[in-house]
C-alpha cells in the first residue's frame, strides 16, 4: 500500500518533537520535508531542534527548511515558560547538528514546490503558528488546491484561551495568518483544537511508562520533557481546568489524525474564521454554528478520539 505523503510545518517545542517522532516511526508515512516557523521559541532554535530530533531518530536525510521568524505583522510570542528557552527543555547537547544542515531554500518556497511536485497527494500538518502556510497562499493562490489535506493544531471553540483570555497559542501567535488559512484554503481542513486536546489528556502513569522505555529515543524524551512535566504538574490543581487533568501533547493529536484517520471517532463540521479586532478576543477561533458566514469549505473539527490508538502511536514513537 502506498505511503501517506506528509509535509510538516512546526515551531519545534517539546510537543512538536513528540509529534514528529510519532510520524517518523509510522510505517505508513513518508515525510517529504519539515518546514520551521517562529512560535514556541525563536526560529534558529526551531531549526536546531528539528535537526536534533531527526538525528535521534536516525532520519537526518529528511530536508529541513527555515521559514518565518515572526508573524505577518512582525509580532512575536513565545512559550519559554512551558518548553524552556531553547524549546526543548533547556537540555544542552554538544553534539547536536548545527544550522549548516538546514536547506538553503526558504520554507515557503519549499512548501509550494513540494505541493506542486506531488499535487493532490501530499497532506500538510501544521502544528505551529500558520505564518508559513499563509505566506504560501499569498505567493501562490493555487497552493491550497494542490494539497490533499490540511491538518491544524490550533484554535479554540469555547472562548477559553491558554495565552490570552480568549485565544489559543498558535492562533494568538499570528491571528492574521490563521485568518488567511481558514478563509482561503479549499482543501479539506481538520482541526485539533485546544479543548479537544484537553479532553483527551493522558494519565501521568502512562507518561511515566512512555518515557521509561529502555531506548535512546525514550531517554531523549525523558530529558527534554522534564521541564514541561514539572511546569504542568505545578499548574494542575488550582488551575486544572486550564492545563487539563494529565499529560497533554497537543501537537500529537493533529499528527495522529494525519497518520491514521481512524484515530478520530467524531467530528463536527462548520465554517470557521478568526477574530482580529477585539482587545480581549483577538486570535479566538470563530465557529459558525448558525452558518451565517455561508462558507463553502467547512472545517472538520475533531471532537472525540480513540485514546488507545493515540497511546499505541506514542509508544511506538519511542521504540
Amino acid at each position: 500500500m502506498a505511503k501517506k505523503l506528509l509535509l510538516l510545518d512546526v515551531d519545534s517545542g517539546v510537543d512538536d518533537a513528540q509529534a514528529m517522532m510519532m510520524a517518523l516511526a509510522a510505517p505508513n508515512v513518508q515525510i517529504l520535508g519539515i518546514t520551521c516557523t517562529h512560535g514556541n521559541t525563536k526560529i534558529e532554535n526551531v531549526c536546531k531542534n528539528v535537526l536534533r530530533v531527526l538525528k535521534v531518530c536516525q532520519r537526518s536525510e529528511i530536508p529541513v527548511y527555515r521559514g518565518a521568524s515572526a508573524s505577518l505583522l512582525e509580532d512575536q510570542l513565545n512559550a519559554d515558560h512551558f518548553h524552556g528557552k531553547d524549546g526543548l527543555g533547556d537540555v544542552p547537547d554538544p553534539n547536536a547538528p548545527g544550522l549548516e544542515y538546514v536547506q538553503a531554500e526558504f520554507a515557503v518556497n519549499a512548501m509550494i514546490r513540494i505541493a506542486t511536485e506531488c499535487a493532490g497527494q501530499v497532506s500538510l500538518v501544521a502544528i505551529g503558528p500558520l505564518t508559513n502556510v499563509a505566506l504560501a497562499f499569498k505567493m501562490d493562490h493555487t497552493f491550497p488546491s494542490k494539497l490533499r489535506h490540511l491538518y491544524i493544531m490550533g484554535g479554540n471553540m469555547e472562548g477559553r484561551g491558554n495565552v490570552t483570555v480568549c485565544s489559543e497559542f498558535n492562533f494568538a501567535a499570528d491571528p492574521e495568518a490563521a485568518y488567511v488559512v481558514l478563509n482561503h484554503f479549499a482543501c479539506p481542513i481538520y482541526i485539533a483544537t485546544w479543548e479537544y486536546c484537553l479532553r483527551h489528556a493522558l494519565p501521568w502513569e502512562f507518561f511515566k511508562e512512555w518515557v521509561n522505555q529502555s531506548t535512546q529515543k525514550a531517554c531523549f524524551m525523558k530529558k527534554i520533557t522534564a521541564h514541561t512535566e514539572k511546569f504542568s504538574k505545578g499548574m494542575q490543581g488550582s488551575r486544572e481546568l486550564y492545563f487539563g487533568p494529565g499529560f497533554v501533547s497537543c501537537d500529537s493529536f493533529a499528527m495522529a489524525a494525519a497518520i491514521d484517520e481512524s484515530v478520530v471517532t467524531e467530528y463536527i463540521r462548520y465554517g470557521v474564521s478568526v477574530e482580529l479586532q477585539g482587545s480581549l478576543t483577538r486570535g479566538m477561533m470563530i465557529v459558525d454554528t448558525l452558518n451565517l458566514l455561508q462558507k463553502q469549505n467547512q472545517a472538520f473539527i475533531m471532537i472525540k478520539c480513540d485514546i488507545e490508538k493515540i497511546k499505541q502511536l506514542m509508544m511506538s514513537a519511542l521504540k
